[in-house]
């Protein structure tokens, strides 16, 4: 049996593990990676192995540094079978329609520009709508949580709920008198929108991610007080405020606790809300559909007919022209559009709009890549360029980090010790946060470099 790793090693995109083990391949994950121009070159380069080889793809869940590269694989030759949960299945289609139909976008707009300079050749995407779909024919059976199910003679899989996004999941492998826990990205216990993380105990080895190994989260009421008078000190103040949000969970979990906070009377109920994400929004529909993956309150609202995301005055703005028409509002709204980490999508043109005002805000809820956009404003930057023009950061900025679909320390701590494996591999970390995270556990713990692999 043998374990290699060809992504979010030594770092926190671009999943992706390979398990050889009775004759068969089996590749956890295939995400993109994320963060500037680097990471445009990965993603184009060679996986470390051949696509042709893969038997299987076991999928912990949609985010796009977990399912981006899906599309490429397959165009590369993968004819094997994609496994994950219902849920993950129908919001990997979503992230990689939208993920393809902005790479085509953006090669579009390189043409131009290599066209104006004359130069005779522009880089071409990396994969485009007719490869997203073509990778759909590769999703085969789909996963129920704590369900074993046999892969291949003498190997067998069981997906449990990770908590992370709607349709998470941890993955473990029997093969060879042995369990090998996969541990996706593992989610924050005590939230309404989903249940909290289930581990398999006893595994021999685990590859776990650290994304938050140095450092545990603000609990969840204090957070929610701050977002809400974050919004309120907006209002006093007339502008807008705009929320870069990642389309899964994140956005229908500040809808959720929008919605809250106007029931309980610390918002506004006469809030404007523009939700200006298709994926988002189409998200938000997905959510409905499964409420096998929420939590009791979620599920509950769901059941009783009561929209768990409703807010008085919500606005889905799913056409561009919608979307464009927002730049004209120049005060009283909440502006909530992706990419999560600005390094693509609507949010970067009401960044444009907006970032320059002293009299708007800037709200970061979630993590934000070395390399982004939103890390280069999070970090200070006193001036950045969007579109060619030079933007100087004037707007009042908020970073709360309570909201993480990610474990802290503390809970990583805790699913590592239920997991109780006697050797583990950390992934999905920055080197602080994995080297402090490795200073807790007991056993060995390796950080595996990318291509480098292990005889278990």
């Amino acid at each position: 049996m043998k374990l290699a790793f060809y992504g979010a090693d030594r770092g926190v995109t671009g999943s992706c593990h390979l398990l050889e083990t009775a004759g068969k391949k089996i590749l956890v994950d295939c995400g993109l990676y994320q963060g500037g121009r680097p990471a445009v070159e990965e993603n184009a380069g060679a996986f470390g192995f051949d696509a042709r080889d893969i038997d299987f793809v076991l999928l912990t869940h949609a985010h796009l540094d977990h399912c981006g590269r899906l599309p490429l694989l397959d165009k590369r030759g993968f004819r094997g079978e994609i496994i994950s949960t219902a849920a993950t299945r129908d919001l990997t289609r979503l992230v990689l329609l939208d993920a393809a139909h902005l790479q085509e976008e953006e090669a579009r707009a390189h043409a131009r520009r290599a066209e104006r300079r004359g130069e005779s050749e522009a880089p071409a995407p990396l994969y485009g709508l007719i490869d997203a779909l073509n990778v759909f024919d590769r999703f085969g059976r789909a996963a129920d949580y704590e369900n074993r199910m046999d892969l291949a003679p003498g190997v067998a899989v069981t997906f449990y709920d990770a908590g992370h996004i709607l349709g998470s999941a941890s993955v473990l492998v029997e093969a060879e008198g042995k369990r090998i826990l996969f541990s996706g990205d593992i989610g924050n216990s005590g939230r309404p929108l989903l249940r909290d993380p289930v581990v398999a105990g006893g595994v021999d080895v685990a590859v776990m991610e650290s994304t938050y190994g140095d450092r545990d989260h603000r609990a969840l009421e204090p957070t929610l007080e701050e977002f809400y008078a974050a919004l309120n000190e907006s209002f006093r103040r007339g502008g807008n405020v705009v929320i870069p949000t990642f389309a899964l969970e994140r956005a229908q979990e500040l809808l959720f606790y929008m919605r809250q906070g106007i029931e309980r009377n610390k918002l506004p109920a006469a809030l404007p809300v523009f939700l200006d994400s298709p994926m988002a929004i189409s998200a938000t529909e997905i959510f409905r559909k499964h409420p096998e993956c929420c939590d009791g309150e979620t599920s509950a609202l769901l059941a009783k007919g009561i929209d768990p995301f409703g807010l008085p005055r919500l606005h889905f703005t799913r056409d561009a022209s919608e979307s464009i028409a927002l730049n004209s509002v120049r005060g009283g709204a909440v502006i909530m559009a992706g990419a999560g980490m600005c390094n693509g999508g609507r949010v970067r043109h009401h960044l444009r709009h907006n970032l320059g005002r002293p009299d708007a805000s800037v709200i970061f809820v979630g993590f934000a890549a070395k390399g982004t956009l939103a890390r280069q404003i999070i970090d200070g930057a006193r001036k950045i360029t969007l579109f060619g023009d030079e933007i100087f950061v004037r707007a009042r900025l908020h970073t709360i980090n309570g909201f993480s679909a990610h474990a802290g320390q503390a809970e990583l701590v805790a699913w590592h010790k239920k997991a109780s494996p006697a050797r583990t591999f950390l992934v999905h970390g920055e080197e602080e946060a994995m080297a402090a995270l490795a200073g807790l556990l007991p056993g060995p713990v390796e950080r595996p470099e990318f291509s480098q692999s292990f005889v278990l």
